[in-house]
């Protein structure tokens, strides 16, 4: 089918509208271009699919690095700064559907778009031609694997651990229906950890690695939750702590602890985790701070730590933060927040639940992950 894409939509494909009025969602297309594209899923008011045929090109587009782009990182598409404008773009129409009228500051960046990624997930895929199992990721769209011989969003020492792993896998001649996926981790020296995931085994214990933010050490599971982007989480956390002017800190949704510990270790700090895992990670990173207390529980379980004279930070899941929280911080009204999310449209509904009491003094969209869609936004809200 042909279509004109009208613009990006906060999923990341290009929209639109067919002449028999259904929307389309479209990968591998960007706004002004008429293109034609497969249909992977059809319902009855919308369509999703890809292109396959660039009829009228825009001059934003380049070509991709990598041929497996579209599963991995479909924004390769697009010039480096005309992502960085999509996703402004993209931030300000997250608020602006919740009706708070706001301008991004630019979408902050270290100018590194490619070879970045820290952790890298593998499917295998075998090749019945050769009896060799290769690594691959599924097709955007579809339960279809796609073998793939280089990739050029996860840095190098990555790409060549796995390498070296589906060698030996070939050479004691494995099958690849034995394991679910192999999951690879480095730090920012260049060391790796990771392992196979046997199917219908438990997940294996893999050797921690360290890395070091804002004068922190961190030590951290390679399958546990730590950022993908390092360099750039540090430029987030830097401005973080600008923002922390209160003696009491309440960090929620903690993780492993990285935003509290790098941001106001030196500072009355409560960290609340409820990953059982990430916990524990958390108490070890804090171990030599007496003045940070850890608590493991769910975020919104521990309103009672929100006091007026304090600063919270929320770095909630996609699914943003629970109403109960919401509501706890409209009743308390604490000091400051300090909303950092991975989902805009999820941090706009939460902070418009706040609007009554806290405005947005700054709204800075950073890109953690460069050819991708996926948005990191940090909101700092200041009493009204």
């Amino acid at each position: 089918m042909q279509a004109k894409i009208v613009k990006i939509v906060p999923g990341g494909q290009g929209i639109a509208t067919l002449d028999n009025g259904k929307k389309a969602f479209i990968w591998n297309a960007l706004p002004g271009e008429v293109v034609n594209f497969d249909i992977t899923k059809d319902k009855h008011s919308y369509c999703e699919g890809v292109a396959t045929e660039i009829i009228e090109a825009s001059p934003s587009r380049i070509a991709p690095k990598d041929d497996c782009y579209l599963a991995t990182s479909p924004w390769q598409i697009m010039d480096y700064d005309y992502e960085l404008e999509q996703k402004n773009s993209l931030v300000k129409e997250c608020f602006a559907q919740q009706h708070i009228d706001v301008s991004p500051q630019p979408t902050v960046t270290d100018g590194k778009d490619f070879y970045y990624r820290n952790k890298m997930e593998y499917s295998l895929y075998w090749n019945n031609n050769d009896s060799c199992i290769y690594p691959a990721f599924h097709e955007r769209g579809t339960h279809r694997k796609t073998p793939i011989k280089q990739s050029s969003i996860e840095r190098p020492e990555i790409w060549q651990k796995a390498s070296e792993i589906f060698a030996k896998l070939n050479a004691e001649h494995a099958e690849a229906r034995t394991y679910q996926s192999l999951l690879i981790r480095c730090d920012q020296s260049g060391n790796t950890s990771g392992d196979l995931f046997v199917n219908g085994q438990p997940h294996p214990i893999m050797q921690n690695l360290h890395d070091t933010l804002c004068g922190q050490e961190y030590s951290y599971s390679p399958n546990g939750f730590f950022q993908i982007n390092l360099p750039v989480y540090e430029i987030v956390l830097q401005e973080i702590a600008k923002h922390i002017k209160t003696q009491k800190v309440l960090d929620l949704y903690a993780g492993v602890g990285s935003i509290g510990l790098s941001v106001a270790r030196n500072k009355d700090l409560t960290l609340v985790e409820v990953n059982g895992a990430a916990y524990e990670e958390m108490q070890k990173n804090a171990a030599n701070l007496p003045n940070a207390k850890c608590i493991l529980e769910k975020s919104e379980n521990v309103t009672d730590y929100i006091s007026p004279d304090c600063t919270v930070i929320l770095d909630p899941p996609r699914a943003g933060c629970d109403k109960k929280l919401i509501d706890r911080l409209n009743e308390v009204k604490p000091s400051s927040v300090i909303y950092l999310s991975c989902n805009p449209i999820t941090q706009a509904r939460d902070i418009a639940l706040l609007s009554n009491s806290y405005k947005i003094t700054q709204l800075t969209p950073y890109n953690f992950f460069p050819r991708t869609p996926h948005i990191e936004s940090l909101a700092i809200l200041e009493l009204c």
